[in-house]
């Protein structure tokens, strides 16, 4: 098979020989370089590349060229290489300049551009090369070619094969399924003999049966049971928060455990691209971050316990004492609850029987690839449902948002607003809500009703996208401590007299109605749903814990 293509265009000839350089020596044994002196010539290649099914895995381009923006004809590339990843080349003299930031923001938000690099400075510019490398990856990931890829093969997209994607997906483990009679899954099953399905065939060439979530949890590294043990600090739940007081617990001296009835990331492993994240100016995804947080807290020496349930909390002396659904308990000084919330179901039963085949909760950055040339439609109005939009526009022919509020900006960021709005192929409804729908084992159809005058409108859907709502993970927990009507835990000065009477002394900020215990993150009365405050409360929750341990 062809190398994929890096291409690159530049008008002046002495800045593209710098690029060619970098690339050539870098990258020329996995991919083919391409570089062009116009706007002409590469346009003139593209359509022969695209015309022969060539893949392009990224094109980088001046900040002008031939007299026009570069954000112009890198906006071109999207009709014809749809998933390649596109890059304004920019002077080092230009970071920071307002008028530059301006522009790569509006060539963002208008879906012209992915990203920006700073031109390459005389080698060894690792810089650049680190960029690059991140847009390389951004581009394998999106076409499953992502390094340790498990390869997922079952007889339906429904039932169990659904529920192992969505296991590895909250694993934050690269993955792509196939049907077992399609051609690549009997080309993966040749030399497997008669295998139980569904199956994970490992990077290393291994073989998974129908496995347990147990069994993926103990190949994905985290197989300790924490039954019978005592900790410091004790994290329940392994999303944002968790994975922020994972870090700053154990890299403070706390023993520390975090444990969750699935995996790494929480609802966050939904997220295609964070672009307000500190720290990252070219966005990164919910599933890269956990898997570096998760890495991060490893490190510092948490230990985590995936695919185990929490089913009770209760005060035993001095003791916490975390129960799990083996039987086996947990002892600790000190708990974080940061169990955060899932999407609410729809309720609508002809829908929820096409879960996994058509139907899905988040999921948007692991199903992609599914869509590709489909109409699809896609239920919320917050940050998380317009960051699939755009991530699925790249994919899909046509991507429609369902939005209950009249307008966007009820729910979501101005620059997610701005790139929706911008992008030409999705088509947003606000005060419409999903009411009905189906089709014959995978999804054809929907049934939209306004909600300012009631009509109802059957429209085709290839698949459905639910990001909606926020239902806490709290029906676990003891009546001690108090949640609001909704379920989310009440903390600080939130409590209720009768709750701080109980507790005996003034709060702590994140501290709730059972003394020792905090709340961080989604889970908490009040909190800001976003990732970057549950990752400051996470933070801030292990400060309080070293107050509490000191008393």
């Amino acid at each position: 098979m062809d190398l994929p293509l890096i291409v690159a265009v530049d008008d002046d000839p002495a800045l593209l020989a710098a690029v060619e350089r970098e690339l050539r020596t870098r990258y020329a044994l996995d991919y083919r370089i391409c570089t062009q002196g116009s706007t002409t010539q590469a346009r003139t290649t593209l359509d022969e590349l695209a015309a022969a099914g060539e893949e392009v895995a990224l094109v980088l381009a001046g900040e002008e060229l031939d007299g026009a923006p570069g954000t112009e004809f890198l906006g071109e590339v999207g009709r014809l290489f749809p998933h390649a990843e596109r890059a304004l080349l920019i002077g080092w003299n230009h970071l920071g300049d307002p008028d530059t930031g301006d522009a790569i923001f509006k060539a963002i938000a208008r879906g012209r551009i992915d990203h920006y690099v700073v031109r390459p400075a005389p080698p060894p510019d690792e810089q650049f090369h680190q960029a690059i490398s991140t847009f390389l990856l951004a581009w394998a990931e999106a076409r499953r070619r992502a390094p340790h890829t498990i390869d997922v093969i079952g007889e339906t997209w429904s039932g169990r094969a659904f529920e192992l994607r969505e296991v590895l997906g909250r694993c934050a483990m690269p993955h792509r399924f196939c049907l077992a009679e399609s051609d690549e899954g009997r080309a993966l099953l040749a030399d497997v003999g008669e295998p139980r399905l569904p199956l994970l065939v490992m990077p290393t060439g291994g073989v998974m049966e129908d496995p347990t979530d147990a069994d993926i949890a103990r190949f994905a590294g985290a197989p300790i049971d924490p039954s019978g043990e005592r900790y410091d600090l004790v994290i329940v739940g392994c999303g944002p928060a968790g994975l922020s007081a994972g870090v700053y617990g154990a890299s403070e001296g706390l023993r520390t455990v975090v444990i969750d009835s699935g995996s790494i990331g929480g609802q966050a492993t939904s997220s295609s691209s964070i672009r307000n994240y500190l720290g990252f100016p070219r966005g990164v995804t919910g599933a890269d971050l956990a898997r570096r947080a998760y890495q991060q807290a490893w490190v510092f020496g948490a230990r985590f316990a995936f695919m185990q349930q929490v089913t009770d909390l209760t005060r035993e002396d001095d003791d916490l004492v975390v129960g799990i659904h083996t039987g086996g308990v947990v002892r600790a000084r000190a708990v974080v609850l940061a169990t955060g919330a899932s999407y609410r179901r729809l309720g609508i039963e002809p829908l929820e029987a096409l879960h996994g085949a058509g139907v899905f909760y988040g999921a948007a950055a692991s199903e992609a690839p599914l869509v590709s040339g489909e109409d699809v439609y896609i239920v919320g109005g917050a940050n998380s449902a317009g960051q699939a939009a755009i991530h699925l526009a790249h994919y899909a022919k046509r991507v429609t948002l369902v939005v209950r509020a009249a307008t966007l900006e009820a729910g979501m960021s101005h620059y997610l607003v701005r790139q929706v709005e911008e992008a030409p192929n999705i088509e947003v409804r606000t005060g419409t809500e999903v009411v009905d729908g189906g089709g014959d084992g995978w999804l054809d159809h929907l049934v939209l009703r306004s909600r300012r005058d009631g009509g109802l409108e059957t429209v085709g859907a290839y698949a459905l996208f639910l990001m909606i709502g926020a239902m806490p993970h709290t029906e676990w927990l003891p009546a001690t401590i108090e949640r609001d009507p909704a379920g989310f835990v009440v903390t600080g000065s939130e409590l209720s007299d009768g709750a701080l009477a109980a507790l005996g002394r003034r709060p702590m900020a994140l501290e709730t109605s059972v003394p020792g215990v905090l709340a961080a993150g989604d889970v908490r009365h009040g909190s800001v749903k976003r990732v970057a405050s549950a990752v400051g409360e996470g933070s801030i929750a292990i400060q309080f814990v070293h107050r509490l341990l000191a008393v």
